[in-house]
């Protein structure tokens, strides 16, 4: 369904009040049995302009809440205009239009069994939510703590028995709410959170997305928590400082989930990133003051668009398998569940958007085909003929498809299912900056001098990114991987780039360090786990191995920041000092931010 459309009764238009586009779509009910059946048309005219300079304004984007189901707006007999639904007024078309209910005043909401049964269902109490702390939901939930905590509000959060999640109520559903309010933060998710002070002189905290500190913006409250309240972005009333619309280079901003930052400076994105790995290690590494030194500033992307090497869009096939005349393929709307149909994405490189046209009119020429909706893939291959050195961008979709990836002089093979970095532009900074921390000297001063290890064992190595590109900084490298697949291509790529030094071994996650055979004090120690960072099992065999000196690479710098917490506090782990902390933006123009970590074991 398209964010801005409102649902009306059977044979009626449906229109936007979307700058972007226009649509009208006309749905007629027909009974069949005990099933509703309908055909659906939507006709729309995208804007070409690629510089979006006004929020889209929406009329209901959400389903109506149980409490409003009984007191759905009618269309006006007298005029046919249509309603809007906080009973107001409404723009459309610069002009203001009345609106009226269609059920009488005074009559009675909760009528019949049907009407019983959603008053039952209102007044129910809802199942408390629970969030794990390390999640995008459980550090929104510490900025907004913060928030409160500023403005004298209780911060008491419930949390789990084992400590690692947070337990929020739900509050009743009740109608939305339009409101006004200012932006006071920025959160680690890339949302606004505002502070909307209610007629009653209470304070309520709001997340807006799309929003940044100093905005003053229109926002539909939908859900309230038992802290905070979630809200749809609606539009901005005035500005903040460092908001530039211009800079928005996607028409589907402010409704794809994808990108949250487009509408900030790149260095003031990279700012703000820096400020995130602060936060996390301020709320996930608590440890004693001058452990953790300051985080420094975030290294950027050499691309701020066309830089992702790997989309996945996706789309849906309803069950009933009545299919819509157009099947929206793309990604997931903000707030959503939906499927919003996109044609291209900036973010991707030009070979990706190129390929993913041909993907979409393949899909859509045999979507009677699909039983159940599918994820597509999209990954970038580089070739470099030998002769000529031209280069040629083609694009991969199969999932066993092998992708050629260089990065500096190096090349790499791998499944284009696999995981693999893909923001290519930025990788020979990450690789230089790992082989510049290997290669610091333990200690170095006027006395004593004591060289870097001479070993490194690159855990979690997949297909050897680290392994190979660090080779020239030790004598030896092991790379450690669960995955048979991994280290077959791991070794195939030291192979290909004459790496001698460099060996891959099959390592099983209860007993990792197992075929390690280096002495800990002269070994340096690569991690890059997955989001969800080390497990308990890994960080104790860490600790009993002790390397010399570990580099942690994290693509969730909260988990790195719990886990160097499990480090430094046990009791083999007290010898660690933390080097270094600095963060590097694989992602423009979104939230993510990826840190690097560096730690050394002092005598």
């Amino acid at each position: 369904m398209l964010r801005g459309l409102k649902v009306f009764r059977a044979d009626e238009p449906y229109f936007t009040l979307s700058s972007q586009y226009s649509a009208t779509l006309v749905k007629r009910w027909t009974r069949v049995g005990k099933r509703n059946t309908f055909n659906c048309h939507i006709y729309r005219d995208f804007s070409n302009s690629h510089s979006v300079q006004k929020p889209l304004l929406r009329i209901e984007p959400r389903r109506n809440k149980m409490a409003d189901l009984d007191t759905r707006p009618q269309l006006s007999a007298s005029t046919g205009e249509m309603p809007d639904p906080a009973n107001s007024e409404a723009r459309f078309s610069g002009e203001s239009i009345k609106i009226s209910r269609g059920r009488p005043a005074g009559s009675e909401v909760f009528d019949g069994p049907k009407s019983k049964r959603l008053k039952m269902r209102k007044n129910r109490k809802s199942k408390p939510i629970v969030v794990e702390k390390t999640s995008p939901d459980g550090y929104l939930i510490f900025d907004v703590m913060e928030v409160r905590e500023s403005l004298g509000l209780p911060v008491a959060v419930k949390t789990s028995e084992d400590g690692n999640s947070f337990i929020l109520e739900q509050q009743p559903p009740t109608e939305f709410r339009h409101t006004e309010l200012y932006i006071v933060r920025l959160s680690s998710t890339g949302d606004g959170i505002g502070v909307d002070k209610l007629e009653d002189g209470t304070t309520e905290i709001v997340v807006v997305p799309y929003s940044i500190p100093g905005d003053l913006v229109r926002a539909k409250i939908y859900k309230k928590l038992e802290h905070y309240s979630l809200a749809d972005f609606e539009e901005v009333i005035s500005g903040g400082l460092g908001r530039d619309d211009s800079l928005i280079r996607c028409q589907y901003f402010t409704k794809c989930a994808g990108c949250q930052l487009q509408m900030l400076p790149y260095k003031e994105q990279l700012v703000h990133k820096r400020e995130v790995i602060v936060r996390a290690y301020k709320y996930f590494c608590n440890v004693a003051d001058g452990v953790i030194p300051e985080i420094g500033e975030t290294i950027g992307s050499p691309l701020e668009y066309g830089y992702r090497t790997k989309l996945t869009p996706h789309f849906d096939v309803p069950r009933n398998g009545h299919l819509p005349a157009v099947t929206p393929i793309g990604f997931t709307q903000k707030g959503r569940s939906f499927v919003l149909d996109i044609e291209e994405c900036p973010i991707g490189t030009p070979a990706i958007n190129a390929e993913y046209k041909q993907e979409r009119m393949r899909i859509r020429d045999n979507i009677g085909a699909f039983k159940r909706g599918a994820t597509l893939l999209l990954r970038e291959s580089l070739e470099v003929a030998e002769t000529t050195m031209e280069t040629k961008r083609a694009v991969c979709t199969d999932s066993k498809d092998i992708v050629t990836e260089y990065v500096n002089r190096y090349r790499f093979k791998y499944p284009a299912g696999d995981f693999f970095q893909c923001n290519s532009s930025i990788l020979p900074r990450v690789t230089e900056y790992v082989n510049s921390q290997l290669k610091l000297p333990l200690s170095d001063n006027e006395h004593s001098s004591v060289p870097a290890p001479k070993y490194l064992v690159d855990a979690y190595c997949g297909s050897g990114l680290f392994s190979v590109t660090c080779n020239d900084s030790v004598e030896e490298v092991i790379g450690v991987e669960i995955s048979p697949k991994s280290v077959s291509f791991a070794t195939s790529n030291a192979q290909d780039n004459n790496i001698a030094n460099a060996r891959f071994v099959l390592g099983d996650a209860a007993v990792i360090f197992e075929k390690i055979s280096t002495p800990p004090n002269e070994t340096s120690m690569i991690l890059d786990p997955p989001r969800k960072g080390c497990d308990s099992n890994f960080l104790n065999q860490l600790l009993d191995y002790l390397p010399r000196r570990v580099v942690y690479v994290s693509c969730n710098v909260h988990t790195q920041a719990r886990d160097l917490a499990y480090i430094l506090r046990d009791q083999r782990g007290l010898k660690y000092r933390v080097n270094s902390i600095r963060g590097f933006d694989f992602f423009p123009q979104t939230h993510h931010v990826e840190s690097i970590a560096v730690l050394t074991l002092e005598d």
